[in-house]
């Protein structure tokens, strides 16, 4: 994940993948504390992951969740 994030996306920052697999979700709130960015530059960053396949947006009550899918299914299989 880190080579294909470093490689492909100019906003990869070790603090990004860092916040990507604290959890097996994140959210815009979560991006804006760790790396210090604005909403809009948080959402842009999650918003264009999840168009790549590389996060799942999901909308649940008035937010919306990044979920890391490898992550996750690596934990539940474990």
């Amino acid at each position: 994940m880190k080579h294909k994030l470093r490689s492909n996306y100019k906003f990869y920052s070790q603090d990004l993948l860092n916040n990507l697999f604290k959890h097996p979700y994140t959210r815009v709130t979560f991006v804006v504390q760790d790396l210090k960015v604005s909403r809009i530059t948080a959402a842009g960053y999650l918003n264009r992951l999840a168009e790549d396949r590389i996060l799942e947006k999901r909308k649940i009550g008035t937010g919306n969740y990044y979920i890391n899918s490898k992550l996750y299914e690596l934990l539940v299989n474990r």
